[in-house]
C-alpha cells in the first residue's frame, strides 16, 4: 500500500472529507489577573503528513475575543469567519463590544445546529467589561461550558495534570503566559499531531498582545531530556 493510500485510509477512518486536513493540535486558555491568555501550537496534519507547520490557530473574533481552533481546519475556519461577521454586525447595530459569553453561545449554536456535518472543537476566550477575563469551551457535539481554564486538541491529555498542579486563579499575566508556553511545549514533545511554533495572545482591557516562540526556543523539548 502506498503512502497516499495509507493517508486516504486514515482520513476515511477519522471521518474526514476528501482532501480535508485536521488540526490535530494543542490549544489552551488561562484566565489571569485582568484578562486571559490563549495559546496554541502551529501544526496542521493530514494523518501522519504535516500539511502546514506554521498555521495560526488563534483567530480574532472581535477586538477583545479570540478563538482557539481544533478539529477540521476547513470547518473551524468557516465557523470563525461566520462568528467574526455576526459579532461585527452586532457591534455596529448596538455600538457596544460583544461579551465573551455572546461570542461563545453564537459559536455553540452554529456547531450544535450542524453537529452532524462539522468536526470542530473550539475554545472561545477573551475580556469584556461585564465579566472580565473568561473562558468557554465548545465541544464537538455543541456543548458550551464556562471553565476556570480550558485545554483542547490531541495534545491536551498530556498536560492536564501539569495545569491542575501549577495553574492558580489571578496569576500575573507574565506568569500565565509562561505557564501556557511550558504546557504547550510539553504537549508538543509528547503528541505527534502537535508541533511547530507556539503562539500566545494576552487579552485584557488594553486589547490583544501577541507573542511568538520559535521552535528552537521552546521551554521544553523538542525531545525529552532525561
Amino acid at each position: 500500500m502506498t503512502d497516499l493510500q495509507h493517508l486516504s485510509r486514515y482520513e476515511n477512518d477519522h471521518h474526514l472529507k476528501d482532501g480535508e486536513v485536521s488540526t490535530g493540535t494543542t490549544i489552551l486558555a488561562l484566565p489571569c489577573k485582568g484578562g486571559v491568555v490563549v495559546c496554541a501550537d502551529s501544526r496542521t496534519s493530514t494523518g501522519t503528513y504535516v500539511a502546514n507547520r506554521v498555521s495560526d490557530k488563534l483567530v480574532q473574533l472581535s477586538e477583545y475575543i479570540y478563538c482557539c481552533r481544533s478539529g477540521s481546519a476547513a470547518d473551524t475556519q468557516a465557523l470563525t469567519d461566520y462568528v467574526h461577521y455576526f459579532l461585527n454586525q452586532w457591534s455596529l447595530e448596538t455600538g457596544r463590544e460583544p461579551t465573551v459569553k455572546t461570542a461563545a453561545h453564537l459559536m455553540r449554536r452554529l456547531i450544535y445546529q450542524n453537529k452532524d456535518a462539522l468536526q470542530a472543537g473550539v475554545i472561545v476566550a477573551g475580556w469584556d467589561e461585564v465579566h472580565g477575563g473568561s473562558v468557554y469551551t465548545i465541544t464537538l457535539g455543541g456543548s458550551c461550558l464556562q471553565l476556570p481554564f480550558a485545554t483542547g486538541g490531541s495534545g491536551s491529555i498530556f498536560i492536564q495534570g501539569l495545569l491542575d498542579s501549577e495553574y492558580k486563579p489571578d496569576m500575573d499575566p507574565a506568569a500565565a503566559r509562561a505557564l501556557a508556553k511550558k504546557a504547550c511545549s510539553h504537549a508538543m514533545c509528547r503528541d505527534g499531531s502537535s508541533g511547530g511554533v507556539i503562539r500566545t495572545v494576552l487579552l485584557n482591557k488594553d486589547g490583544a498582545n501577541r507573542d511568538y516562540t520559535a521552535g528552537v526556543d521552546l521551554p521544553f523539548g523538542p525531545s525529552a531530556v532525561w
